[in-house]
C-alpha cells in the first residue's frame, strides 16, 4: 500500500526539486471541500488547488459535462478542426468580461500562457515593446512571465536575468505604507528615468494580488491608472487568473474596480480543475495579431471548454457569486475574532471569498512574521486543515476554499485556525 512517506521518497528520486510541494501528503480522492490522502486521512481543503476549485472537487455539473464531451471527441486541435464548445465558451466570456465594447476571446491552456499572449497582442496592437508590472506581482514562471513576476526567490533564483523591456512600479499597499499617490508617482518615474510612455505597450496588474499577499487595488488607483493609460495610448491588462471565475463575488474582479481593462487574462477556476486559460479584450486589439500567430496544439481543449461552460452554468444556477460574498463575510468575521486575541494578526483583508491575514511579530509592521506563518500552516495541516501562505515577506495566510463549502466546514476551519494561533502565536 502507498503511504505519504513512500510516495515522497519516490517523488524525490523521480521529480526535480524545482517542482515545489507545500504539503508532503498525497491525495487519493476528493469531494467538494474535502480531500482524503492515500492513508485515508481526511483534510478540509482551504487551498482549493490554489484558486482552481471555486466550484469544489468533482462538481456534479462539471463531471457530467466532461463525461458527455468524452463520448464525443477529446482533441482535434482547434487549428485543424474547430468545435462548438470553444466558440460557445468564447461567446460566454465575451459577455462576462467587464467593458462596454465589442470583445473577442482567445483560449489557451495555462495562466502564464495567457499572460504571454496578452503581452504579444498588446505589442502587436501598439507597435511598442515595453511593459510595466508591479512590486508583489505574480504572472507566471515561464521565462517572460518571470520578468513580470515581482519575486526572485524562489521563482527565478539562479537562472540569471530574465528578458528585458519590463519596468517595475509600486503596487499600492496600505499596510506597508505605499499610497495611491506613491504608486502613480513610481510610474511617472519610469517615464522619466527608464522608458518614454511611447515605448510602453501595456501596464499589467492583478486587481487583487495573489502571491503578493491578496492586496486589493484601491478604486482611486485603478481610475488614475486607467486615465494614465488613456493619456499615453498604453493598454491596461488585468491579470484575473486568480481573481476570475467568481472568487471575489463578481465573475471578474474588475467589475468592482470602476474601470475596464483593454485585455483580461483568466485561467485557474474557469474550468473547475481542468486546464484552460485565455485572453479576452477589445475586438480590434485582439485582431491585431495575424492569422496563425495565436493558439497552440492543446489550446482550448474541448474537454476543458465543456467543463468551463458547466462552471459558468453552476455559478448562475447555484448563485455562487452571492455565496462568494457570504463565504468572505463568514471568514473575515471569524478571523477578526481570532485577531482580537492575538497581536500578531495585524490585518484581515478580502474581496469576496479571496481572504487573507497578514502576520507581524508582536504586531510590529516592520517585522513580518514569516516563521510564525510557516508554523501555522504546518500546525493546521496536522489538525486536518490545508492552508497556503503567500506575500512578499512570506507572512500572509491566504484562504481559497471552494465556494460550495458548507457553513459548518467554514466554522470548523476557523476553529482549527484559532486553535493554531492559541498554540503558537
Amino acid at each position: 500500500m502507498n503511504t505519504n512517506q513512500s510516495l515522497q521518497q519516490r517523488r524525490m528520486a523521480a521529480i526535480p526539486r524545482g517542482v515545489g510541494q507545500i504539503h508532503q501528503i498525497y491525495a487519493e480522492r476528493a469531494e467538494n471541500a474535502t480531500v482524503w490522502d492515500v492513508e485515508g486521512r481526511e483534510y478540509l481543503d482551504f487551498a482549493g488547488g490554489i484558486a482552481v476549485l471555486n466550484t469544489g472537487h468533482l462538481h456534479p455539473k462539471v463531471m457530467a459535462a466532461v463525461q458527455e464531451q468524452l463520448a464525443k471527441l477529446t482533441h482535434t486541435c482547434f487549428h485543424v478542426f474547430g468545435y462548438e464548445p470553444y466558440v460557445a465558451l468564447a461567446e460566454k466570456i465575451n459577455q462576462l468580461v467587464p467593458g462596454d465594447f465589442e470583445k473577442k476571446t482567445l483560449l489557451v491552456t495555462t495562466g502564464a500562457e495567457a499572460v504571454e499572449n496578452a503581452i504579444k497582442i498588446a505589442r502587436a496592437a501598439t507597435g511598442r515593446n515595453g511593459v510595466i508590472a508591479f512590486t508583489g506581482a505574480y504572472h507566471g514562471r515561464t521565462q517572460y512571465t518571470l520578468s513580470l513576476t515581482g519575486k526572485v526567490v524562489p521563482y527565478s533564483a539562479g537562472m540569471g536575468l530574465m528578458p528585458g523591456g519590463v519596468y517595475r512600479a509600486q503596487y499600492p499597499n496600505a499596510v506597508h505604507g505605499v499610497t495611491t499617490d506613491e504608486a502613480i508617482a513610481s510610474i511617472e518615474r519610469i517615464f522619466k528615468n527608464d522608458a518614454a510612455p511611447g515605448d510602453i505597450a501595456a501596464i499589467i496588474l492583478e486587481p487583487v494580488q495573489g502571491e503578493g499577499g491578496f492586496n486589493v487595488a484601491p478604486k482611486d488607483f485603478m481610475a488614475r491608472l486607467r486615465a494614465l493609460c488613456d493619456q499615453h495610448g498604453i493598454l491596461l491588462i488585468a491579470d484575473e487568473v486568480q481573481t476570475g471565475a467568481g472568487r471575489t463575488g463578481t465573475f471578474f474582479a474588475m467589475e468592482q474596480m470602476g474601470v475596464a481593462a483593454d485585455l483580461t487574462t483568466f485561467a485557474k477556476s474557469i474550468a473547475g480543475g481542468f486546464p484552460l486559460a485565455g485572453v479576452s479584450g477589445r475586438a480590434e486589439i485582439m485582431d491585431a495579431v495575424a492569422p496563425g500567430g495565436l493558439g497552440g496544439t492543446y489550446a482550448g481543449s474541448p474537454i476543458s471548454c465543456a467543463a468551463a461552460l458547466a462552471v459558468i452554468d453552476a455559478f448562475d444556477s447555484e448563485k455562487l457569486l452571492d455565496r462568494a460574498k457570504s463565504v468572505g463575510e463568514i471568514l473575515t468575521a471569524g478571523l477578526r475574532r481570532i485577531g482580537e486575541r492575538h497581536k500578531s494578526l495585524v490585518d484581515v483583508r478580502n474581496l469576496g471569498a479571496m481572504v487573507a491575514v497578514e502576520l507581524f511579530e508582536g504586531g510590529d509592521t516592520d517585522k513580518p512574521a514569516a516563521d510564525l506563518t510557516a508554523k501555522l500552516v504546518a500546525k493546521a495541516r496536522d489538525k486536518g486543515l490545508i492552508l497556503l501562505s503567500c506575500g512578499t515577506y512570506y507572512n500572509v495566510l491566504r484562504i481559497l476554499v471552494p465556494l460550495t463549502v458548507s457553513d459548518a466546514d467554514l466554522e470548523r476551519g476557523l476553529a482549527i485556525i484559532g486553535e493554531c494561533f492559541d498554540e503558537l502565536a
